[in-house]
């Protein structure tokens, strides 16, 4: 059977997750007393907001955990009709076990539309005896005053480097992976941080071949190569705009990374360039205003203007 590593390597118990500790230490003092209160975990994707939420579960329930839980994707299921079906008719019922009562997780619950919201923060209200909501949002502030009025807040960190490879290390020990130190950093850029992207690349690389490179790593996660975007952007620079656009067209067409990924890469590299701090700034601007532009406009024509911009900044 085919096993997905976000859902294997997720933390089984709150020790497991990775640099959060000052979560940690609060969470536990709940699960302590067997007592938590409705609850809204705040911060970037792939920190261990979901993590949290599921090692609650297996230390408050124990074996039974899933028959204690309802987790929903508020992105797939946002409406109203949702808060006041599934969500509604688990609340009203109570937990199995010596924990008096159910946990209910709404992962991405910034995606919750207004009145779904509003009769979210009614259903809390009136089952607040026998149920529990943990609430995982990226964008707190999305997230209705009264229900965060109701919720202890816990706002979740970004991960450091040095946390991502510790759980790329975790992964690589626990399934005998042999894997580049180069192809490690590649892993960290790309992840920026997001646990779940580590995981997933790392595994469809291990599919696509026994040892992970650096050059495995961007051909699974679609991206181009740094050295790539740079020498890109330095032909650009230094007045060889046909020779940019055909790294380009080799990029975006012939391996299909889309536009807003080459900007992004862009976006990246311009601060590691040999060029004043003012160049650099008014470089970023003019990614920014292309950024907006890809919305509704072409990606190789866009990009191919922005390049043409780099060229007629540098002769200037």
């Amino acid at each position: 059977m085919f096993e997905i590593w976000t859902e294997k390597y997720r933390p089984k118990t709150l020790n497991d997750i990775i640099n959060q500790k000052h979560i940690v230490e609060r969470l536990k003092a709940f699960v302590k007393e067997k007592n938590i209160p409705h609850m809204l975990f705040a911060g970037p994707a792939g920190c261990g907001k979901t993590a949290a939420a599921f090692a609650v579960a297996h230390e408050l329930y124990g074996e039974r955990w899933r028959e204690n839980i309802l987790n929903l994707n508020a992105s797939d299921e946002r409406g109203i009709d949702v808060i006041r079906g599934k969500v509604k008719d688990f609340a009203r019922t109570r937990a199995i076990g010596n924990v008096p009562f159910r946990l209910i997780f709404l992962d991405e619950s910034d995606a919750l539309t207004p009145e779904a919201q509003q009769a979210l923060r009614r259903t809390m209200e009136a089952f607040s005896n026998i149920s529990r909501f943990i609430l995982a949002a990226n964008y707190s502030s999305r997230i209705i005053d009264p229900i965060q009025s109701r919720c202890a807040i816990f706002r979740f960190s970004s991960l450091k480097d040095s946390d991502t490879k510790e759980y790329i290390d975790r992964i690589v020990k626990g399934e005998k992976l042999k894997i580049d130190e180069s192809a490690i950093e590649a892993i960290i850029k790309l992840s920026e941080g997001d646990l779940r992207k580590v995981a997933n690349i790392l595994q469809a690389s291990a599919v696509l071949n026994k040892k992970i490179t650096e050059d495995v790593i961007y051909n699974v996660s679609a991206k181009a190569e740094p050295k790539e975007i740079r020498k890109m952007i330095e032909n650009a620079l230094n007045g060889n705009f046909l020779d940019a656009r055909d790294i380009l067209k080799e990029i975006l067409l012939k391996r299909g990374v889309s536009g807003e990924d080459i900007i992004k890469q862009i976006s990246g590299q311009i601060y590691d360039l040999d060029i004043s701090e003012r160049a650099k700034a008014e470089l970023m601007q003019k990614v920014g205003d292309f950024e907006y532009r890809l919305q509704t406009g072409n990606d190789q024509i866009q990009i191919e203007s922005l390049l043409a911009q780099f060229t007629l900044f540098k002769k200037d």
